[in-house]
């Protein structure tokens, strides 16, 4: 799943991806269709073309437009199975290998459990957050060649919680036949905010200006072109406001651009009046669906506040989610993708595992493993996260 945020003229927009799962032999319980007005913009991307021969399933979902649904149904849900309704076999088989075992991997484990997926964590910590959870801990960097390619002969498929991974091993396990979801094209693309701009810039998603620096006068001559304040971005490992820095003036562009050794983008400021967050699911079959659009508030730089669905216009709602559903369509694999896009469940999409049909950790590896993805729309008629890391 990708995760994506954007800035619209006036308001922000900016998307960062997740799932949650029933058990796999129950019968399938279908939630009513969102109203065709529905839309969200927080996307995540989970696809690809490769099917899976391990799954198998009569039923299949294939949406050529986003889906929006901010409010819950109130229709009693048929519990008696169909002829479509038929249990997916060879689940319990299928090992997926997530690189990282943080707090998303722990929520994925969470989600495979009720799935009768196996999930293994590769994380440099012992005691990593997914461990206690996962069917197996390797205890190794996420970054090691060599212990990635070791890692990956005991899964069946291999996603991503971080994508600060060793994307140069994923392409040469692709080319081995290693099945890795999202695609390793596209977390070098997602790993570089730079090349992030370029690519979106090639296929028409709004941005705001930017350019390339190589130094201070790189930065100065930025400034002279889009003017004070001015945003300075690192074009790797910046995350959660590492790695950014704004300067009110050329005096502070010195301090601005000091300590930075990934190399450097700046971006022209772009004034808004709330951050809007959408996540996109995209299957393998290519299918794509976009969870309501959410309202993220900041604090520190670290996503604080998330609101659902985000109290804004139609109108909004409709361009952020076909914002995010075009910036999806341009990348490859399947997953949850987001202004700075994110190839995997994000932070703002927590809250949809009480309060949607299917959560982002659920959506994921449904998206990984070549499943039907899940309901997206809003089981409840609202819902409020708070981070509970800066109190």
């Amino acid at each position: 799943m990708l995760h994506q945020s954007l800035t619209i003229s006036g308001a922000a927009t900016n998307t960062d991806t997740i799932f949650s799962f029933n058990p796999c032999l129950a019968p399938r319980i279908t939630p009513p269709s969102p109203p065709p007005t529905t839309l969200s913009f927080f996307f995540s991307m989970n696809h690809s073309t490769k099917q899976n021969p391990l799954l198998s399933s009569s039923s299949s979902l294939k949406h050529t437009t986003p889906v929006f649904a901010p409010q819950a149904s109130r229709v009693t849900h048929e519990t008696s199975p169909s002829k479509d309704d038929v249990p997916v076999h060879g689940l319990s088989e299928v090992i997926v290998g997530v690189l990282g075992g943080g707090q998303l991997g722990r929520m994925l484990c969470q989600a495979a459990s009720q799935m009768a997926i196996k999930v293994m964590v590769l994380d440099p910590l012992e005691n990593c957050p997914a461990s206690a959870l996962s069917y197996h801990h390797m205890v190794g960097s996420f970054d090691d060649s060599a212990t990635v390619r070791e890692f990956a002969k005991r899964c069946d498929v291999l996603t991503v919680e971080i994508e600060h991974v060793d994307v140069a091993t994923m392409e040469m396990l692709e080319q081995q036949g290693v099945d890795c979801q999202p695609n390793a094209s596209t977390i070098r693309i997602i790993q570089d905010k730079y090349l992030q701009k370029v690519h979106f810039s090639r296929h028409a998603i709004p941005l705001p200006e930017f350019m390339q620096i190589d130094d201070l006068e790189g930065a100065k001559r930025a400034g002279e072109l889009f003017r004070y304040p001015l945003m300075i971005k690192s074009k790797r490992l910046a995350y959660d406001g590492r790695g950014n820095a704004v300067a009110h003036s050329e005096e502070e562009l010195s301090s601005a651009v000091a300590g930075f050794d990934c190399g450097l983008y700046v971006e022209k400021w772009a004034p808004f009046v709330k951050e809007l967050a959408v996540i996109v699911a995209r299957g393998r079959d290519n299918s794509i669906l976009c969870y309501p659009v959410v309202e993220t508030i900041h604090k520190e730089n670290i996503c604080h506040i998330v609101k659902a669905p985000a109290n804004v216009s139609w109108d909004i709602r409709k361009h952020a989610t076909d914002v995010a559903y075009k910036a999806v369509s341009s990348l490859e694999g399947a997953g949850i993708l987001l202004n700075e896009v994110a190839p995997r469940p994000h932070n703002s999409g927590h809250h949809t595992i009480e309060s949607c049909y299917t959560s982002q950790f659920e959506q994921h590896l449904r998206a990984v493993v070549g499943l039907p993805l899940g309901e997206p729309s809003m089981k409840t008629p609202a819902a409020v996260m708070v981070s509970l890391v800066l109190f």
